[in-house]
């Protein structure tokens, strides 16, 4: 599948919210707000319309055409809302996204093979990638020029100092 086709989780449906059909959402990417850029989600094997977004603690209350009772909106919980990856909006230079970097090939600034990007992490200070070496042990690097000068849509490529 090509990069660009992959669907891209921004939300999980946590449960209902109210008695009219609203749904509560774990949101995996910067806010409610972003989430309004896209009207049509795909949920599992149907498709969703967004209709309403707001903040909640936690979260988003969201409100789709499709889900009109709480019954309905229980019955969805757990499912994903994924959007394919050609909707996100482009990026500027030297930016990415943390799923266009999940599951690249990683080179030594040396031409050694190290692994795939496994997670991309925060933990406050700036993004972690955590590479999978091929025996299934796990190292993290710091997604900055010191440690990962280049990237593309192939391949990221790890300083040598900062290999384990």
């Amino acid at each position: 599948m090509a990069r660009l086709d992959r669907p891209v989780t921004l939300a999980a449906i946590a449960g209902a919210h109210g008695v009219r059909g609203e749904v509560r959402l774990k949101l995996f990417g910067e806010g409610a707000d972003t989430l309004r850029a896209f009207p049509i989600f795909d949920a599992g094997t149907r498709q969703l319309t967004l209709k309403t977004i707001r903040p909640a603690n936690q979260g988003a209350v969201a409100s789709f055409a499709e889900i009109t009772d709480r019954n309905a909106a229980e019955a969805m919980r757990g499912t994903v809302l994924t959007v394919p990856r050609s909707a996100l909006p482009d990026l500027a230079e030297g930016e990415y996204y943390h799923h266009d970097l999940i599951g690249l090939p990683c080179k030594s600034t040396d031409g050694v093979d190290v692994g795939v990007v496994h997670t991309v992490e925060n933990f406050g200070a700036g993004d972690i990638l955590e590479i999978e070496r091929p025996d299934g042990k796990r190292f993290m690097v710091p997604m900055n020029a010191a440690a990962v000068p280049a990237w593309d849509d192939d391949a990221v490529t790890i300083s040598a100092a900062y290999i384990e």
